[in-house]
């Protein structure tokens, strides 16, 4: 079979990895650009979603691409929607990515479809300061309606906290407006969803584990790949690591995986891959939905394969080509895998800079470790503290024979790193 002609947008470091793994079976087209990088993320001031898909429709109508992919969390699924419709390709319908990325209407399809597994919800508008109006009694979650990464999502206790919590400087705002716009036009211009996306929601509080199910859909029908754990720093609602496979009994995966089914069909996710957050209650198993995110996760692509013998990349590429994904299930060389994610959480920064070379020979050192750095200070540095409650340094994939062999990798790997924030907790 000859290699497939594959249209990649907005990819990241992780696609980067992916790419390089798939080189032999595709060849890869990337458009779109980098948010986490200078002078990359520039282009967000300029960026026109409706513009881009025309641009790009007409660029790759006659270079015969067999799939549009992306796993960009803020403008790839729109813009993957709206090229690959262009070009006559499977895709997500972008009805049910608009309905998943606009969290009101989620909560609404939700409310309707499964409202045991929805929680509280309602919408402060942009005025909430002059109006007063309030959907929830404190305590609640406040996040933006259209936002990614859990950028500004934050449980609030008083209405001092959420007005410190939501005003900002000039150029953060600039931000903000900037990364909600493309998905406003789309959104204004193909479709009826009329609920400003620049407001914010409320949702109740709820606790319990929280994991992601991960899987596809093809011409209707849900296929589960598998469940992951999300660990929290204790006492935090930050992100330790993501565990795979789920340490969850069976039954309460299951119960995951059924209640996140139902959310796919309640929003109209027809095809494609996606990744279904939720809580699950440690005495009942009952299960309270967080959100659908209408696309893979590519930081979990490597656990897969790790434990799975199946990438996810590859099954996202063979699914946007029409084809039936080739899914294996525990045949890879690993028997549990976890994504570190290795945090500032007092405010500190990286003890210095990292040299030339230096993250590379890390990498060298420690082989069998897929390790991403994100050295961030000043003005940067304070946005992500500002905006996501601590400041993520690096990102470590690991794989091993038993969970504790895991975990003492992790902590080799992490005592490795002689420029990461003084007094940073060492992996659990």
């Amino acid at each position: 079979m000859s290699r497939r002609r594959v249209l990649v947008l907005f990819s990241d470091e992780w696609d980067r990895e992916a790419m390089r793994g798939a080189a032999g079976e595709a060849e890869f087209f990337v458009e779109g650009f980098d948010l986490f990088r200078f002078p990359d993320n520039a282009r967000l001031f300029t960026y026109d979603p409706l513009k881009t898909a025309d641009r790009l429709v007409r660029r790759y109508r006659n270079r015969g691409i067999d799939a549009v992919v992306t796993t960009d969390e803020p403008f790839g699924p729109t813009l993957a929607a709206l090229v690959a419709e262009g070009l006559g390709l499977p895709h997500t319908p972008l009805s049910a990515v608009l309905t998943a990325q606009h969290k009101y209407y989620a909560r609404e399809a939700f409310a309707k479809a499964l409202p045991e597994a929805n929680v509280a919800f309602g919408l402060i508008g942009r005025q909430f300061r002059r109006d007063g109006a309030l959907p929830l009694p404190f305590p609640f979650y406040v996040k933006p309606v259209k936002a990614a990464f859990s950028v500004l999502a934050r449980r609030v206790d008083s209405y001092e906290q959420l007005d410190q919590h939501t005003t900002f400087a000039w150029f953060e705002q600039a931000i903000i407006e900037r990364l909600v716009r493309p998905f406003a036009d789309v959104m204004r211009s193909r479709s009826a969803l009329s609920v400003d996306p620049f407001s914010l929601i409320a949702e109740e509080v709820v606790d319990g584990f929280q994991v992601t199910a991960n899987g596809f859909v093809r011409d209707g029908e849900v296929t589960m790949l598998g469940v992951v754990d999300s660990v929290m720093y204790p006492g935090t609602d930050q992100f330790q690591r993501f565990e795979y496979p789920s340490r969850l009994p069976l039954d309460r995966q299951e119960a995951v995986e059924a209640a996140a089914a139902r959310a796919l069909h309640a929003i109209g996710f027809s095809h494609g891959l996606f990744n279904v957050e939720a809580r699950v209650c440690p005495a009942s198993g009952h299960v309270k939905l967080i959100e659908v995110n209408p696309r893979m996760a590519g930081q979990f692509d490597d656990l897969f394969e790790r434990v799975d013998g199946t990438s996810l990349f590859q099954v996202l590429i063979a699914l946007e080509s029409g084809d039936a994904p080739r899914v294996r299930r525990r045949a890879g060389r690993d028997a549990v895998a976890a994504s570190f994610v290795w945090r500032d959480l007092q405010g500190a920064g990286l003890s210095r800079w990292p040299v030339r070379g230096e993250i590379e020979s890390l990498r060298r050192r420690h082989a069998n470790a897929r390790l991403m750095v994100y050295p961030k200070r000043g003005a940067d540095l304070a946005r992500e503290r500002k905006w996501l409650g601590s400041y993520r340094y690096a990102v470590a994939n690991l794989g091993a024979a038993s969970a504790e062999s895991l975990v003492q990798s992790a902590r080799r790997l992490h005592a490795d790193i002689t420029f990461h924030p003084w007094g940073a907790p060492a992996p659990a």
